[in-house]
C-alpha cells in the first residue's frame, strides 16, 4: 500500500524483541527523546487539550517523557499509563515518584488487548509506538483504542513519519541497515487508518527535530469500530 508520502517499508522488529531492544536503551532514550521527539511530544499535549479531572490513558509510556507533563496538567483526575516494557517502564514510575503525586496507575500491558472496560478513557495519548508496528496490525490497535475510549473521546498519536524533504530520509536509510539502531522506527502515515477505525475530525501535522520526521495525528471517537484496512490513502 502507497501513501502520496511513499511506501511504508515492512516492519522488522517482531513484538517479542522490543523488550529487548528497548531494555538496551532505555538509560539514554530520554537523551534521544529531547534530541529528535520532544517538539513532537510537547504538541501532542497542546493538542490533546487535557482538562482537569479527566480520564487519561497513554499507551507506550516509555520511560515517562509525555506522563509526567499529564500528571502535572491532570492532578484532579485519573492518568494511566502501560508500556511493553519492564525496563522503559520503571524509569516512567520513578519519574511519576518523584512528582509525588497519586492519581495515576502505570502497568506492564500490550497495546493489541488493553485492560480495561469498554467507554473508560476521555483521552487516549501514543507516541512512538505504530512506527513499530506491523501495518496490518494499525487497525487491530486502534479499534482497542476506540473500545476503551468514550463516545467523543479523543485521541493523539504520534509517530515517526515519511519525509517530507531528503534530508529526513537519512531516518529510514539507517532503517534499512540495521532498525534495532532506532529502536525499530520507521516513517508511517496513520491518518488514513484512523479516518478507516471511525475517527472524525482528523488534524496531522508534521515536526521535524534534528532532521527526524514526526507526525502529530489527533481526532474525536465516533464510537464505531471496524476491522477492515483503507484501500486508499489521502
Amino acid at each position: 500500500m502507497v501513501s502520496h508520502q511513499g511506501e511504508i517499508l515492512d516492519a522488522r522488529i517482531k513484538k517479542s524483541d522490543v523488550p529487548k531492544i528497548y531494555k538496551k536503551v532505555a538509560s539514554i532514550y530520554d537523551l534521544w527523546g529531547q534530541l529528535t521527539e520532544s517538539k513532537a511530544r510537547k504538541q501532542c499535549l497542546e493538542l490533546a487539550e487535557i482538562r482537569d479531572g479527566e480520564t487519561v490513558l497513554e499507551v507506550a509510556v516509555g520511560t515517562g517523557l509525555a506522563f509526567l507533563e499529564i500528571l502535572r496538567l491532570n492532578p484532579n483526575g485519573h492518568n494511566e499509563g502501560v508500556d511493553l516494557t519492564e525496563d522503559m517502564l520503571s524509569r516512567a514510575k520513578q519519574k511519576a515518584q518523584r512528582l509525588g503525586v497519586t492519581n495515576y496507575s502505570l502497568i506492564t500491558a500490550d497495546a493489541y488487548h488493553l485492560a480495561y472496560a469498554d467507554d473508560s478513557f476521555d483521552l487516549v495519548i501514543n507516541n512512538y509506538m505504530f512506527d513499530l508496528l506491523p501495518e496490518d496490525d494499525f487497525s487491530i490497535v486502534l479499534n482497542e483504542f476506540k473500545r476503551v475510549l468514550r463516545p467523543s473521546g479523543r485521541v493523539v498519536v504520534v509517530n515517526m513519519t515519511k519525509p517530507e524533504h531528503w534530508y529526513h530520509s537519512v531516518w529510514e536509510l539507517v532503517y534499512r541497515m540495521n532498525p534495532a539502531w532506532i529502536g525499530g522506527c520507521r516513517g508511517v502515515y496513520l491518518k488514513p487508518y484512523l479516518e478507516s477505525a471511525g475517527f472524525v475530525d482528523l488534524r496531522r501535522e508534521f515536526i521535524s527535530q534534528m532532521t527526524f520526521p514526526s507526525e502529530v495525528v489527533c481526532g474525536l471517537n465516533q464510537n464505531r469500530r471496524v476491522t477492515i484496512r483503507p484501500d486508499g490513502w489521502q
